[in-house]
């Protein structure tokens, strides 16, 4: 998977990236919407990112990648292409979290835009998703200026979930 942004590429999680990763798992503003919403210690970090191994050898097209800031080579978030099972079929999700302190500044909508015209373009996708919970307003406005429009609220893992989807014709 490679992708590139005006300010932004992409690359896949190294052992190296581990204390960054951890970082945003342990941070409760990073994870307040992401699955129950619960921070992770060093050990559930470590078993996220065996996940995020795994899925490279499973699916290697797709996968959280880190994001990386052109302009200085700090990494300030990570996103991807997860595929997600939602009310039975599987789906393919955009999915960003990015750290706090670069919030605010465009990142997440150009990494939802590279990916989107990523899994569009090079990988001839004609459905995408995101998974949103109800409150998390500032995700909502990326998926929707990524041309996602709300299709359904469902529950998924205890919590409610906005579905937002984009068709290719």
């Amino acid at each position: 998977m490679e992708i590139e942004t005006e300010r932004l590429s992409f690359r896949r999680y190294r052992d190296g990236d581990f204390e960054f990763l951890q970082s945003l798992l342990a941070n409760p503003e990073v994870v307040r919407f992401i699955g129950n919403g619960n921070t992770r210690n060093r050990d559930e970090a470590l078993e996220f990112l065996y996940w995020i191994y795994r899925s490279y050898r499973e699916t290697p097209d797709i996968g959280l990648r880190v994001m990386v800031r052109e302009a200085d080579n700090q990494r300030i978030g990570h996103a991807g292409l997860v595929s997600q099972l939602v009310d039975g079929t599987e789906e393919l999700e955009i999915g960003y979290w990015i750290a706090p302190e670069y919030w605010g500044q465009g990142y997440a909508k150009e990494a939802a835009s590279g990916i989107r015209d990523y899994a569009i373009g090079k990988l001839g996708k004609k459905r995408l998703v995101s998974l949103i919970q109800p409150g998390n307003e500032a995700s909502k406005k990326v998926a929707q200026s990524v041309g996602m429009s709300l299709e359904k609220e469902i529950a998924m893992g205890g919590k409610d979930v906005c579905v937002y989807a984009l068709k290719v014709e």
